[in-house]
């Protein structure tokens, strides 16, 4: 798992930016799930879909991740690409190969009215609890 975070690491921000601003590079160590999850909704809102990418033990995340959006009707899956990357390793000081996994999952139809719904009854729970 740790070669998975020092791996992923000073990748993230440099592919962020490569992709256009619609890849997430998911880690298992370093945010929770749900963080992952509202991301990928923001992404979707601004950009229409979302690219998520993980190596290694983190590819389970991205599948839950990618599950819990179209399992809500949030998203549905344009693409998937599956393959194998060499990293070195510093610790064995040789390269090793890691799986990777792509998804990207475009908006629904009904994105915006869920996502607006979802907001309207975070917004009476948060009244709720004031009064």
């Amino acid at each position: 798992m740790s070669g998975d975070t020092a791996a992923m690491g000073g990748e993230a921000t440099q592919q962020q930016k490569t992709a256009g601003g619609n890849r997430i590079q998911v880690s298992n160590s370093k945010k929770p799930l749900f963080f992952y999850v509202n991301l990928a909704k923001r992404y979707m809102q601004q950009h229409g879909d979302v690219e998520l990418s993980a190596l290694g033990m983190a590819i389970s995340t991205v599948v839950t991740i990618a599950e819990i959006l179209k399992n809500n009707g949030l998203a549905i899956e344009k693409r998937i690409k599956t393959s194998t990357v060499e990293i070195h390793d510093d610790m064995r000081d040789r390269p090793i190969q890691k799986a990777k996994i792509e998804i990207v999952l475009g908006k629904t139809d009904n994105f915006d009215e869920l996502m607006a719904a979802a907001t309207g009854e975070a917004a009476a729970g948060d009244g709720e609890e004031h009064s």
